[in-house]
C-alpha cells in the first residue's frame, strides 16, 4: 500500500519575522524537490486536520494548551520566548502539525498506509508538557505516540530523534513512560544544552561531538540505537526528522549528507519490518538551508516510499 504525506497550507501561514529560520519557505522547497523527483506520485496525500484540546492533552498539560491557545494575537507577534514567536496564524499552523501527527497514526494503524511522513510546521520535539521554546508550540510527534498509546491501545512505541538539536520537550513528556524508548542523537554543547546528564532508562541519548562526519553518526546507531530497539521491539516508530545536522546547514556543526540520512531511514525500515510490521510515522522536525533540507527529505521519503 501507499506511504501517505500528510501536509497543509495553514503550516506555511505561521512565520515569526524576516530573516527567521524556522520560516514557511522551508516547505516550499520541500515540496519543490519532491516534485521534480516525483516521489509524490507514489504517495497519497492528506490535508492535515485540526488536533483537539482533547489530543493535545494527553501530551501536555490541558492548562498549558488552553493558555497557548489564548495567546494568539489578533495581529503582530506574541513572543513565548526571545527565539519563538506566535502570528495571528501560529495557532492553526501548530493545530494542524500536531493534528497531521494524529491522522498519520489513525492512517498507517488501520492499514490506510504503509508508514507516513507529516511536511509540517512549525515542529514540536523542544515543546515540553508545559511549555512552548525553540520554534515549537505543540510536541507534535509525542501527540501522536500518545494518541497511539492511549486510543490505540499499542504497548511500545519507539521515539527516533537525529535532529541535530537534542529533543528536550520529548525528553520532558516521556521520561516516566516505560511505554516508548527513545533513542536521539545530537550535537553536544548547543541548544538546549540537555541530554547527557543520566538520562532516565527509557532514554538512549548520544551527544556526538562538533564537527562528527557519517563514520561516528553511523557507528552511534549501530552501536547504541539497534541493540536497544532489538531488545524494545517496538510495535510502531516514530521519527523526529530533523535535517539540521547536514553539513551545509549552519544551525549546528555536524558534518553529515544526504546518504547519512537515507542510510539512517533504511536501519529504521528494518527494524519496523521486524517488529513493526513496518508502521513508521515520520514528522519534520529541523532544517533550515533550503537546498540540503529539501534534498535531505527527498532521500528520506525515497526509503520510506521503496524507490530504491
Amino acid at each position: 500500500m501507499p506511504s501517505a504525506f500528510i501536509s497543509h497550507s495553514d503550516c506555511a501561514r505561521h512565520e515569526m519575522g524576516n530573516c527567521h529560520p524556522e520560516c514557511p519557505e522551508r516547505l516550499s522547497a520541500i515540496n519543490d524537490q519532491l516534485l521534480i523527483t516525483g516521489y509524490l506520485n507514489f504517495m497519497n496525500s492528506y490535508d492535515a486536520p485540526l488536533a483537539t484540546v482533547e489530543q493535545l492533552s494527553r501530551a501536555h498539560s490541558s492548562l498549558y494548551v488552553q493558555e497557548l491557545i489564548a495567546q494568539s494575537p489578533a495581529e503582530g507577534y506574541h513572543f513565548v520566548d526571545p527565539d519563538t514567536k506566535m502570528n495571528p496564524h501560529t495557532v492553526t499552523a501548530a493545530l494542524r502539525s500536531a493534528g497531521a501527527a494524529i491522522q498519520a497514526t489513525d492512517l498507517v494503524l488501520k492499514g490506510a498506509a504503509s508508514n507516513a511522513f507529516c511536511c509540517i510546521r512549525p515542529p514540536g520535539h523542544h515543546a515540553e508538557h508545559d511549555s512552548a521554546n525553540g520554534f515549537c508550540f505543540f510536541n507534535n510527534v509525542a501527540v501522536g505516540i500518545r494518541h497511539a498509546l492511549d486510543v490505540h491501545g499499542l504497548e511500545r512505541i519507539a521515539l527516533i530523534d537525529f535532529d541535530v538539536h537534542h529533543g528536550n520537550g520529548s525528553e520532558d513528556i516521556f521520561r516516566d513512560d516505560d511505554r516508548v524508548l527513545m533513542c536521539s542523537i545530537f550535537e553536544q554543547g548547543i541548544y538546549p544544552f540537555s541530554g547527557e546528564n543520566l538520562p532516565d532508562q527509557n532514554m538512549i541519548n548520544i551527544g556526538l561531538p562538533s564537527r562528527s562526519k557519517s563514520d561516528v553518526f553511523r557507528e552511534a546507531v549501530l552501536n547504541y540505537w539497534i541493540p536497544a530497539l532489538n531488545e524494545f521491539q517496538p510495535q510502531m516508530i516514530y521519527i523526529s526528522a530533523g535535517f539540521d545536522g547536514h553539513r551545509e546547514d549552519d544551525m549546528g556543526n555536524l558534518g553529515l549528507v544526504e546518504s547519512d540520512f537515507e542510510w539512517v531511514t533504511k536501519q529504521m525500515m528494518e527494524i519496523a519490518d521486524k517488529y513493526s510490521q513496518g508502521r513508521i510515522v515520520s514528522c519534520l522536525e529541523g532544517g533550515y538551508v533550503l537546498s540540503p533540507l529539501a534534498r535531505s527529505v527527498a532521500v528520506h521519503i525515497k526509503v520510506l516510499i521503496g524507490a530504491d
